[in-house]
């Protein structure tokens, strides 16, 4: 090797080295945030493990051992059992999805591809309803429902799904249909396809990565809803899993370590959809958000 050569080669080791630092405190920093974000979480599941005397006794010492009293007894805490629980939350997020792609998905339909009167107007308000807080509409939507009889039922939960009430997927897909050529209507529409069968066949398939997102996020916020479900929901056999978890604070008169459990079981359902589905849920807000 000449001396220019190895003169070009010490020059280029020379720039890799104040990059290589600048990654290596770069995914420093990154660990060590990710770190204090996940600490609460360590915590409780650690705190899950042991008994109560130790929980606070010994905050930050690891489990000497696996002992799953504390979710045994946690489980069964509750009449009815914490089962009943994630049966009364599932019921509640399998309707709250199904009501959201059939409604949000129709409602977006209309607003991409027909044209009607103040459609644009009504655009405007719909989206206007995103910056309208939830206690605002509470009261009288609590009134309406009880003039129905339909407290401590699941349909104050449901019902409203069906009449497309998130503006935000419907703005979602709304975004995604009109990104999808004009053209694919136009040839249906010449082959004899009416609007309702350009959505079925057509947009509706296609708009499966808006879909997906919609479901991820619908089933996310839905279980996660403590404060509708709360108000809504009064018989302990129509509770679901925040609500239980409240419950569960004074049936267990201070049991920190089964309320620990019940919380890190209540977190499975959520980590689980978020991982099965994170690349899909990617997707649909990369390909939803960017277009229009």
């Amino acid at each position: 090797m000449t001396d220019t050569a190895i003169e070009h080669q010490t020059i280029r080791l020379r720039r890799r080295a104040p990059i290589r630092a600048r990654t290596f405190w770069a995914y420093g920093g990154l660990i060590f945030g990710a770190l204090i974000m996940l600490y609460p979480l360590l915590w409780m599941l650690m705190s899950s493990f042991k008994p109560d005397a130790l929980i606070f006794a010994q905050p930050t010492s690891l489990p000497t051992k696996l002992d799953l009293t504390n979710y045994v007894k946690g489980w069964f805490a509750t009449d009815p059992s914490f089962g009943r629980y994630y049966i009364n939350s599932f019921i509640v997020c399998l309707g709250a999805v199904i009501g959201n792609v059939f409604a949000c998905s129709l409602t977006a339909f209309a607003f991409a591809r027909l044209n009607f009167p103040l459609k644009k107007t009504l655009f405007a308000v719909m989206m206007m309803t995103l910056m309208l807080p939830h206690h605002v509409i509470l009261i009288p939507q609590y009134i309406l429902f009880s003039k129905l009889g339909w407290v401590n039922t699941y349909l104050p939960l449901i019902a409203p799904k069906f009449l497309a009430t998130d503006a935000f997927f419907i703005f979602l897909m709304v975004q995604f249909i009109r990104g999808i050529p004009r053209e694919l209507d136009e040839a249906a529409t010449i082959d004899g396809c009416g609007m309702f069968r350009i959505f079925v066949e057509i947009i509706f398939p296609l708009l499966t990565p808006a879909l997906v997102t919609t479901i991820i996020f619908t089933f996310i916020w839905t279980y996660n809803d403590f404060f509708s479900q709360l108000i809504y929901l009064t018989s302990p056999n129509t509770l679901t899993v925040p609500v239980g978890l409240r419950s569960l604070i004074g049936n267990s008169g201070g049991v920190y370590g089964q309320l620990l459990a019940m919380s890190v079981l209540s977190l499975v359902p959520t980590f689980i959809v978020f991982m099965v589905f994170q690349k899909r849920l990617v997707e649909g807000i990369s390909t939803s958000g960017l277009k229009g």
